[in-house]
């Protein structure tokens, strides 16, 4: 987690942590995603895997898919205090929702 918080993960590799657990599934053979195991309110969104790094509606509908009671998990299991304002960029704000995130789904998925 703090790979991504810290950005030495690429965005690739961060953007398939939310993929595989929302569903989207690659088929080399036929080299195209299959979004059968996505949920519809994100397949209709998003038929093919978003760039959640990139794609500001991406990032929104994934923090807004975060439970209330998840909300604040960077503060409490990592001790995460966001990062200072001189370092702010959209790119790091948006790995602190995936991590976030990515809590919320371990919570929810044990």
């Amino acid at each position: 987690m703090w790979d991504i918080l810290e950005g030495r993960l690429p965005d690739a590799a961060v953007n398939q942590l939310v993929w595989e657990r929302l569903g989207y599934r690659y088929d080399a053979d036929r080299q195209t995603w299959d979004s059968q195991q996505v949920s519809p309110a994100w397949r209709e969104r998003f038929p093919t895997p978003p760039d959640f790094i990139e794609q500001r509606p991406a990032i929104v509908h994934l923090t807004r898919s975060i439970p209330p009671e998840h909300k604040q998990l960077l503060k409490e299991e990592l001790g995460f205090t966001g990062y200072a304002v001189a370092a702010l960029t959209p790119a790091r704000t948006r790995r602190a929702t995936i991590v976030n995130w990515l809590l919320s789904y371990r919570r929810q998925h044990p």
